[in-house]
């Protein structure tokens, strides 16, 4: 990221977490939102995993942020997408201790952004859920990589939802399953939100997938707010 490209200045965290945990969540929030949005899901986390919300650095008219700008609905420019990702990154680096693993948990927008980290530094990312997003078509540093190792990824979205434009369902359908260990979940009836049976099934998911066997979720999840 260059010195003029976009930044993450603002995370949201429990105080008194530790900054060198073996893997720690981030929550990434959706297009018009905020770092607010999605802390309902920390719920759904294992007890002793560390959590960090981000905003995202761009404005939108709303008074919420944004990831990247939205131009054709569901197939966003490579390179604010690029830029993006570069600005979490720099983030985690300097947030978060060097061994630290993430478990980025995105929601629409922030779904892609969880993807993004994954197909760009797959040794940093322990797990991966996509919640209502989608992933974008330009080839990524990492995807060869992932064809191989198939880490694990949590996908769930609802069969109404009429935000995410349908080629991006399909895109995401082949790519997901060719590039990671996929746990896939289509929610009768949800549009775009989160339901609270998709938090359960995360939270089962996440109950699996981080290193460290003392990492057991014991808090009944709830239903996130559904931005977009």
């Amino acid at each position: 990221m260059t010195a003029a490209g976009p930044a993450v200045s603002q995370a949201i965290a429990p105080a008194g977490q530790p900054v060198d945990a073996p893997v720690a969540a981030l929550l990434l929030h959706g297009y018009g939102s905020n770092e607010h949005d999605l802390t309902a899901l920390a719920s759904t986390l294992p007890g002793a995993l560390p959590w960090y919300s981000l905003r995202a650095p761009l404005a939108t008219p709303n008074g919420g942020a944004a990831w990247f700008p939205i131009s054709t609905p569901g197939s966003p420019d490579p390179a604010p997408v690029a830029a993006a990702t570069d600005a979490i990154w720099e983030w985690v680096d300097a947030q978060l201790g060097a061994g630290t693993r993430i478990v980025p948990i995105g929601f629409s927008q922030g779904g892609l952004m969880a993807t993004q980290l994954l197909r760009t530094r797959p040794e940093r990312v322990a797990a991966t859920a996509v919640l209502a997003g989608f992933v974008q078509a330009a080839p990524q540093p990492a995807d060869d990589l992932l064809v191989s190792t198939r880490p694990p990824a949590f996908w769930g979205r609802g069969d109404a939802d009429g935000v995410i434009a349908g080629p991006a369902v399909d895109r995401t359908a082949l790519w997901l399953p060719a590039h990671t260990t996929l746990e896939q979940h289509v929610y009768p009836g949800l549009g775009h939100g989160i339901a609270a049976q998709e938090a359960d099934d995360l939270r089962r998911f996440l109950s699996t997938v981080p290193p460290g066997a003392e990492l057991t979720a014991t808090t009944p999840p709830a239903p996130s707010p559904a931005a977009p």
